[in-house]
């Protein structure tokens, strides 16, 4: 693949956790979460945002997150557990973004708040021309199982703030409707 191949960033929030008593990077998903994440996978599939990777939390709500999202995108991408993304600010994760070996097209990132949401208004909110409706629902609010879907030309190790154009946002509540 080449530099002027375009590449896709998918981020995604983990879906709805539970709240029991056990350290925070152990909650499991809710009742919620687990009916919310197929769903986005389905959307995911049916949109064409299929990923060649996944960069996912060693949280178990993200984990779980990928395990229910998974077997809805008939597909067979490597997938890398960073505990890295745990806790990430968006500078953090944009850097661990720029580590992406150039053999992949499309890499979908599970991670948490608030370092998903202000990565995608962050490497988005400079884009040439208007922000459009993706991004202003993103600035409004990024729910959990809430995926955005940002495009741009170039090497990851390239990715840059205000090179990169926010083309969708999903909801789950939306897409069950």
């Amino acid at each position: 693949m080449g530099a002027d191949e375009p590449r896709r960033l998918l981020l995604l929030r983990h879906a709805k956790s539970a709240w029991p008593d056990v350290p925070d990077d152990e909650r499991p998903l809710n009742d919620r979460g687990r009916r919310d994440t197929p769903a986005i996978g389905r959307w995911l599939q049916s949109s064409g945002y299929v990923p060649d990777l996944v960069l996912c939390s060693t949280a178990s709500r993200t984990r779980e997150t990928w395990d229910l999202l998974a077997p809805e995108l008939d597909a067979n991408p490597q997938v890398r557990y960073e505990q890295r993304i745990y806790e990430a600010s968006a500078l953090s994760l944009l850097h661990l973004l720029r580590e992406t070996g150039n053999g992949y097209r499309t890499v979908l990132l599970i991670g948490h708040n608030p370092g998903v949401a202000e990565l995608a208004v962050g490497i988005a909110q400079m884009a040439d021309g208007p922000a459009g409706e993706p991004l202003e629902r993103v600035r409004e609010k990024f729910p959990t199982a809430a995926v955005a879907v940002l495009d741009f030309q170039g090497e990851w190790a390239d990715l840059t703030p205000g090179e990169v154009r926010m083309t969708d946002f999903a909801v789950p509540k939306e897409i069950r409707a």
